[in-house]
């Protein structure tokens, strides 16, 4: 199987699955509504019925967002123009770029939704793995006995990032980029420079996801214990299909980029209350459920992958569980 016909059978299973998909955004609005519901505790007070109150509900009011930034803490530091629309997106690409510190309860929600995450994972990669249903019962048999594997596995993910943003990040944008320009006068060669710091940058990042996500299918599909070993086999099925899983990653990450470039398109600026804010938010999670499907396509093509070159469609080792899977019910039936 070729990269391509690996992604487009894992954009056909994400699109015979369509729950899951349905399941992970409603996680994901679910850790985001604790959090809307206490910036919004912290904007009435300080609206309150006022003429700004008036002004923001009709557009943006960038005095008054920037007085409410200056005293505000945790949470209501993040409320600036930066959300509004496709600014959110460029604001988060720039944290990461440049390993913009976030507020702690920021950090503590995002904790949280990796754990869910974790936890998931496995039933999701188990159902694309097999593409066939597997019920409720299946999928969280799966993710739970994969969710402590995961576990270990994310120490040692932590351990790679915390490397990367650690201490190659400061290393390349604190030590050698001020070097490479210490004498160039040109604005354009500093910003090629710096450019070229971040591709290798992201380079490595995106090396070590890939990794990851292939010890992820190989511990579900292969049913491993170790994790270790997991990602010894995922780098040795990466160097045998090297051309292969490039491939295959730069297809993901180019419908990635096709998202994102839809909804730069038709992102929504600043709106009035009524109708369009509503339709601003609904294009806002149209862009989250896309961003998603990314996200589950980069799974299901990486398993349709790996089963075509060491295994085949629908092969997984571990067992299905059928519900009630007991002696107790075969007594009963």
């Amino acid at each position: 199987m070729t990269a391509l016909a690996a992604w487009r059978d894992g954009a056909g299973r994400v699109y015979r699955a369509p729950a899951l998909l349905v399941g992970v955004w409603a996680l994901t609005l679910l850790v985001c509504l604790p959090l809307t519901i206490a910036l919004r505790g912290m904007l009435e007070p300080h609206l309150g019925r006022s003429l700004a109150a008036d002004a923001a509900a009709s557009g943006v009011n960038s005095d008054w967002m920037q007085e409410f930034s200056d005293q505000a803490t945790g949470l209501g530091v993040t409320f600036k123009p930066s959300v509004i629309g496709f600014g959110a997106v460029l604001d988060n690409l720039s944290a990461f770029l440049d390993n913009t510190t976030r507020p702690a309860v920021i950090v503590g929600a995002a904790s949280a939704y990796v754990v869910l995450w974790i936890f998931v994972a496995g039933g999701l990669i188990d159902r694309y793995a097999r593409d066939r249903a597997t019920r409720s019962h299946g999928f969280f048999a799966a993710s739970g006995v994969f969710f402590f594997r995961f576990l270990q596995l994310a120490v040692v993910q932590w351990i790679v990032y915390a490397l990367l943003f650690g201490v190659l990040h400061p290393w390349l944008f604190d030590r050698v980029y001020p070097r490479v320009i210490h004498e160039v006068s040109v604005e354009r060669t500093a910003f090629v420079a710096r450019a070229l710091l971040y591709v290798a940058f992201g380079a490595l990042v995106a090396g070590g996801t890939v990794v990851f996500d292939y010890a992820k299918v190989r511990a579900v599909v292969e049913d491993r214990r170790s994790m270790l070993s997991a990602i010894a086999g995922a780098l040795r099925f990466i160097a045998r299909n090297l051309a292969a899983a490039v491939l295959l990653f730069l297809t993901n990450f180019a419908a990635f980029l096709v998202v994102v470039g839809l909804y730069a398109a038709v992102a929504p600026g600043a709106g009035g209350a009524g109708l369009s804010m509503w339709m601003a938010f609904a294009i806002g999670q149209l862009y989250v459920i896309a961003r998603l499907w990314v996200k589950l396509t980069c799974w299901a093509s990486q398993t349709a992958l790996f089963q075509s070159r060491l295994a085949h469609a629908g092969y997984v080792a571990r067992r299905q569980p059928v519900w009630p899977d007991s002696p107790a019910a075969e007594a009963i039936l």
